[in-house]
């Protein structure tokens, strides 16, 4: 028997210190067992659709072809709609909520080209609530695209137009330089910004830095020079060109977050720090407060 595909990539909030993701691979075990599944991530913060995206974003471009399940769902069971959207000619398909979390990551697999809503209950299991939609709606539409049932016989046809827009922010220019914000904080501790090395060619290897603490309004302001990698860094601070082309502020074998007191959401500007920039250096505390 041909299958259509053969690989699930699986991305959600759901954790590891429950079922949750277990029941889904079971599940899909159970109506497609020749498809292997690959885990992104579970470990998004819960409810964090915005991280989710992010996450789902710096994935794709790496992902096999075939389906992209995601779950980062604080609207299950709502009338917020249950979706799979195909890309790049068919052979990637998402499937998930439309709620934000799938859209920037199908605007890099090329834009969508044939969304439905999943809503034929043929290829849903009967379930005896409708908050876990992963394991009735979801894991089951994901199976059976992989055996071969054509998307439109999911549920009905949408304008893929109509899906809700990303939840990803965009820099934007001011004061002469660009506004941005941490979008990313990994395990090591290094900050990824929503700013990328191509948004600050030409500026030279030296930048100022302002954070602003969104919880507290404190102000922290830095001279940081861009590098290719953490050795580079030469102690304290900088600014590295991360993996995905992105500028991190980074700590050679430490922890920016830590040392700086940085949380995902607060604003960081940068500008080329040229010789009359009124650059200071100073160890405010910008610390989050309880």
């Amino acid at each position: 028997m041909t299958h259509q595909f053969d690989t699930i990539s699986f991305l959600s909030d759901f954790g590891s210190s429950d079922e949750f993701v277990g029941v889904v691979k079971s599940v899909i075990a159970d109506i497609a067992p020749h498809v292997r599944v690959i885990d992104l991530v579970h470990e998004i913060s819960p409810h964090d659709v915005r991280a989710g995206s992010l996450a789902l974003a710096r994935c794709v471009p790496y992902v096999p072809q075939g389906v992209i399940l995601a779950i980062v769902d604080p609207g299950v069971g709502s009338s917020r709609r249950a979706v799979a959207i195909s890309v790049a000619g068919g052979t990637g398909i998402f499937v998930g909520p439309d709620n934000g979390l799938l859209a920037a990551a199908i605007s890099l697999a090329g834009g969508a080209e044939e969304a439905v809503v999943l809503n034929n209950s043929k290829y849903q299991l009967v379930a005896p609530g409708n908050t876990f939609a992963g394991r009735d709606i979801f894991a089951p539409a994901a199976a059976h695209l992989c055996l071969g049932v054509p998307l439109g016989e999911l549920g009905d046809q949408i304008d893929p137009a109509l899906l809700l827009p990303g939840v990803v922010p965009l820099p934007r220019e001011a004061d002469g330089g660009l506004q941005g914000e941490v979008t990313w904080i990994d395990r090591y501790g290094n900050c990824q910004l929503n700013v990328s090395a191509d948004d600050i060619a030409g500026w030279g290897e030296q930048i100022r830095v302002v954070i602003t603490n969104v919880a507290t309004s404190e102000r922290v302001v830095r001279s940081l020079r861009v590098v290719d990698n953490f050795s580079q860094i030469s102690g304290g601070l900088g600014l590295v060109v991360d993996s995905y082309g992105m500028l991190a502020i980074c700590v050679d074998r430490g922890s920016a977050a830590l040392e700086l007191q940085l949380g995902s959401g607060d604003l960081v500007a940068v500008s080329p720090d040229t010789p009359t920039a009124q650059t200071i250096t100073t160890n405010v505390h910008i610390g989050r407060k309880n």
